[in-house]
C-alpha cells in the first residue's frame, strides 16, 4: 500500500482494488470472522445443552452436536469469500454457496426431527443466508424479516418448551434469544467490516491522489522551467544565426548567453529534483539515531523547534555522511546529534567519543586523521557548506570528535 516509488497503473479493476485494500486490515478481518464462527459454535453448544435438559441423550444428542459443528464449518468458505466482496451487483455463484445452504437445511431438518423446535429448523439457514454477498438494501430487509420470523417461532416454541417433552428445560430464554439474535449480530459485524474496508479504500485513494498531485506539480514546474529556458535559448540561437555574418562579435555574445541559459536550465532541473527527493530533516535525524543505536552506540538527538527553514539540501547529506563515518571510524560508545538555531544561523553538530587520541577523524567518505589529512568526503561537505554561505568546523578533543556545520538562516537552500 505504500507508494514510495514508481507510478501506479492507470487502469485497475474494482475487484483487484478491493482485494488489495482488504489485505491492509487483515487483523481486523480475522477478528471479525473468528468472532462470527465463535458465536456459531457457542450457539451449537447452547442448542445441545438445551436439548440435554429435555432428557435427549445418546445418539440423537450427539447427532445435534456433531451436525452443528459440520454446519458451522460449512459457513467458513462463505466468510472467506465475503472478505473480498466488492459490493457490486453480481450474479449468484451457486456452486460456491450450494454446499453451505444444503448443510444448513440438512442440519435444520435433523434438529427439528429430534426436538420438534421450529427455531432449530430455521436458525441455521437464517445464519447461512447472512453470509452471502447481498446488496446492502436487500441484506437490511432480509435480516429484519428473518429476525421477526425467528422471534415469532421463539414464541411458538415456548409452548413446546413449557409443556410436553421439553418441559424440564430451564434455560429456554437463552436458547431463544441467542437463536433469534445471531443473524442480526452477524450482519452488524459484517457491516462493521464493510465500513473499515471503505475507510481503508478512502485512505488508499487519498494517498494516490496526493502522489498524483505531487507528480502534476513536478510536471508543471519542469514545464515552466524548461519551457522558459528553451524559449530563451531558441531566441538567442536565432539571433546568433542572423548576426553570424554581419556582426560576428554580437553573434558570439548571444552564443555565450545561450550556453549560460543551458547551464541555468540544468542547475534549475537539478535543484528541482533535489527538492522533490529530499527527506525531512527530522526523518534524517531519526534514521541516523536508529542506525547508530543498531550498531551498539548510545545515540541521542536534540532538535530545536521550528525546523521548517533549515536547509535540507545542506544538512541532509551532512547528517548521512557524518553518521556513516561515525560507524566506520569512531571507536566510542556514545554519539550526540544536535540541530539548533541561534544568532541568525542554523547549526548542526555531531559528536562521538573515542578510546584514544589517535583515533581517525570520523567524518568524510575518506577519513581525516589527527595529522590533518583530508579525504574527498570532507571536501564535499566543506564545499556544500560554503555554497550555502556557511562553514564546516572540526573540533578534536582528547576523547571526543565534533563536526559543526553552520548555515545562515536568511538563505534557504533546497
Amino acid at each position: 500500500m505504500t507508494m514510495q516509488t514508481g507510478f501506479p497503473g492507470v487502469v485497475k479493476s474494482h475487484s483487484l482494488s478491493a482485494r488489495a485494500t482488504s489485505r491492509g486490515v487483515t487483523a481486523t478481518w480475522w477478528y471479525t470472522a473468528s468472532a462470527i464462527v465463535f458465536f456459531e459454535l457457542a450457539l451449537v453448544l447452547i442448542w445441545t445443552a438445551t436439548l440435554r435438559q429435555s432428557e435427549l441423550e445418546g445418539v440423537p444428542l450427539g447427532a445435534v452436536f456433531v451436525g452443528g459443528l459440520l454446519w458451522s464449518g460449512s459457513t467458513v468458505p462463505l466468510l472467506l469469500a465475503y472478505r473480498h466482496r466488492t459490493g457490486a451487483a453480481t450474479s449468484v455463484q451457486w456452486r460456491g454457496i450450494l454446499t453451505p445452504l444444503l448443510a444448513a437445511v440438512g442440519y435444520g431438518v435433523l434438529a427439528f426431527s429430534l426436538s420438534g423446535l421450529w427455531l432449530l429448523m430455521l436458525a441455521p439457514l437464517a445464519q447461512t443466508l447472512q453470509l452471502l454477498d447481498w446488496p446492502r438494501a436487500v441484506r437490511t430487509r432480509q435480516v429484519l424479516a428473518i429476525t421477526v420470523l425467528l422471534a415469532c417461532l421463539w414464541v411458538v416454541d415456548a409452548n413446546v418448551a413449557f409443556s410436553g417433552p421439553l418441559a424440564p428445560v430451564t434455560d429456554y430464554f437463552l436458547f431463544g434469544f441467542t437463536s433469534t439474535a445471531l443473524p442480526l449480530a452477524t450482519v452488524l459485524s459484517l457491516w462493521w467490516w464493510d465500513v473499515l474496508v471503505a475507510l481503508d479504500r478512502a485512505r488508499v485513494s487519498e494517498a494516490r491522489l496526493a502522489a498524483t498531485q505531487e507528480r502534476l506539480n513536478l510536471a508543471t514546474d519542469v514545464h515552466d522551467l524548461q519551457g522558459h529556458h528553451l524559449q530563451v535559448i531558441a531566441l538567442q540561437l536565432e539571433l546568433t544565426d542572423r548576426l553570424l555574418l554581419s556582426d560576428r562579435d554580437a553573434a558570439l555574445e548571444h552564443l555565450r548567453a545561450a550556453r549560460i541559459s543551458v547551464d541555468e536550465a540544468r542547475q534549475g532541473t537539478r535543484d528541482l529534483a533535489t527538492r522533490f527527493r529530499s527527506v525531512p530533516l527530522l526523518d534524517e535525524l531519526a534514521n541516523a539515531r536508529d542506525l547508530l543505536r543498531a550498531a551498539g552506540i548510545a545515540a541521542e538527538t536534540i532538535v530545536t523547534p521550528q525546523m521548517d527553514g533549515a536547509p535540507a539540501s545542506l544538512f541532509g547529506p551532512v547528517i548521512r555522511e557524518t553518521t556513516t563515518n561515525v560507524l566506520r571510524h569512531g571507536s566510542g560508545k556514545h554519539a550526540s546529534l544536535r540541530l539548533s538555531r541561534a544568532d541568525n544561523q542554523w547549526r548542526y553538530e555531531i559528536s562521538n567519543d573515542v578510546d584514544a587520541p589517535t583515533a581517525p577523524f570520523p567524518t568524510g567518505t575518506e577519513s581525516r586523521d589527527i595529522q590533518g589529512r583530508e579525504g574527498t568526503g570532507l571536501e564535499g561537505l566543506t564545499r556544500r557548506a560554503r555554497e550555502a554561505g556557511g562553514t564546516l568546523e572540526v573540533v578534536r578533543g582528547e576523547s571526543k570528535f565534533t563536526v559543526i556545520v553552520t548555515a545562515p538562516t536568511e538563505r534557504r537552500v533546497g
